[in-house]
């Protein structure tokens, strides 16, 4: 192809590549000299006066599988040790003579409850492991932690391409695991099994990894999907309550975001669920009950929005509801909020900005407001003030390319992306609205 730029000449040709007999070759749309196995990349040729230039186009593509199973540390379960695999690489592993080889990090507090099924566990099934006990904590989020358990995981030795590192725990296990396993050979695969309830249904399904960074949340990070979770919500047993509603935080941002039935789910049949601890009740076989559709519902709503931009190249996300204030509020009073509830009292207050804007009723905002309180949640917070806000948009605008791209309820289960900045008017009667109403709701 022949284009003018600035009366220069330059000439683009475009080769497909091949590969035959272990060698890749480049050939053009006009000259497919030889047969073999072809990549889905590209490269352009450009030959101007200047010289010669090359743009590679080469998609990368993820497969991981989310897997929800009962009984995982059950030694006849195979699906910790194999569940990440198709049938054939299945096949491929279990001709191979030599004993399966894992490395397993555990948050500290998981390792007292479970610490000991998961050694019978891996015993059971001659395994040869390592299980590294670490303090996972969001105090303890950092590079530094990331540096024991590549130590850890090099004096161990696994092949970094059929032995992945396992992950068991909360969501600062899993993003730290998963960043360290991206970093180790350029990345090994890893597998997340979760066991709080906001990892099971936000962490463990998407791709980013990270630890925070110069007083910021997980400024470090990287976008690399596990090759599996593995969802087992009998772990939840063992969670205290708190840590039930942390989670059904997220769960509620999904619901206000896109799906109504799910938020007139949790309306209904939220506050028995967190008492509950979401443990499947089945009266009848052939129907859904409450806990199963709500965790089910909250999965797939969330891998709709994570799965066509798993890098983030698009900045409009949906699910940054409830996540514009709620970094600065959670790191600056750490470890006084758990995320969710970081999270759910930035919806509260954005949920009375939606109101200001005029995109919903009185009526939708007490709804949800309610919600929140039935699920044992806190709704506004004495450090959450106006300068905090202020701070908070002002930092999302510089780092969303010019944009303030703020998600917004407009409905109950429907949303909007809005890109200019809110006015200081609509957030000042937005705040004192919000804090005359909640703040006697108390604050954790």
């Amino acid at each position: 192809m022949i284009s003018n730029n600035n009366s220069s000449c330059s000439q683009q040709t475009k080769f497909n590549l091949v590969q035959v007999k272990g060698t890749w070759i480049r050939q053009s749309d006009q000259f497919q000299l030889a047969e073999g196995k072809l990549s889905d990349a590209k490269i352009y040729e450009n030959k101007s006066e200047h010289g010669v230039s090359w743009t590679v186009v080469s998609p990368v593509v993820f497969t991981y599988r989310v897997i929800q199973c009962k009984n995982i540390l059950d030694p006849t379960n195979d699906t910790l040790l194999w569940g990440h695999l198709g049938e054939e690489e299945l096949k491929h592993t279990l001709s191979n003579c030599k004993p399966p080889k894992r490395f397993v990090v555990i948050d500290e507090n998981v390792n007292k409850l479970y610490g000991s099924q998961v050694s019978q566990y891996f015993k059971a099934r001659g395994v040869v492991y390592k299980i590294l006990p670490l303090p996972t904590t969001e105090e303890n989020k950092c590079m530094e932690l990331v540096t024991k358990i590549l130590e850890e995981v090099h004096e161990f030795g696994i092949d970094r391409r059929s032995e992945p590192i396992v992950a068991i725990g909360g969501g600062v296990c899993l993003d730290v695991v998963g960043l360290a396993a991206s970093l180790y050979r350029r990345r090994t695969p890893y597998i997340r099994v979760p066991t709080t309830l906001l990892s099971y249904i936000d962490a463990s399904v998407g791709a980013k990894t990270g630890v925070n960074f110069a007083g910021g949340k997980n400024k470090l990070g990287s976008y690399v999907p596990p090759v599996a979770a593995f969802l087992d919500c009998s772990f939840f047993q063992t969670l205290p309550p708190r840590q039930i509603s942390n989670g059904m935080a997220e769960m509620l941002k999904m619901a206000l975001m896109k799906h109504r039935g799910l938020f007139e789910l949790m309306e209904t049949e939220g506050r028995k669920l967190l008492h509950t601890k979401l443990q499947v009740c089945k009266t009848r076989p052939e129907q859904e009950d409450s806990a199963t559709a709500i965790i089910r519902i909250a999965i797939e709503t969330m891998l709709e929005e994570l799965a066509p931009n798993l890098w983030e190249d698009d900045l409009d996300r949906l699910v940054d509801f409830g996540h514009l204030i709620s970094p600065e509020l959670e790191m600056r009073i750490l470890p006084a909020l758990l995320h969710g509830e970081a999270v759910n009292i930035d919806m509260s207050f954005m949920v009375y900005v939606a109101v200001q804007k005029g995109l919903l009723t009185v009526d939708e905002k007490n709804r949800i407001i309610q919600c929140m309180l039935s699920l044992e949640l806190p709704v506004w917070h004495q450090d959450c003030t106006l300068e905090l806000v202020q701070k908070s948009l002002k930092e999302r605008l510089k780092h969303s390319a010019g944009s303030l791209r703020m998600p917004l309820p407009t409905g109950l289960g429907t949303a909007e992306i809005f890109h200019g900045m809110i006015g200081d008017g609509i957030l000042c009667q937005a705040h004192k609205k919000w804090t005359d109403e909640l703040s006697s709701s108390g604050d954790k």
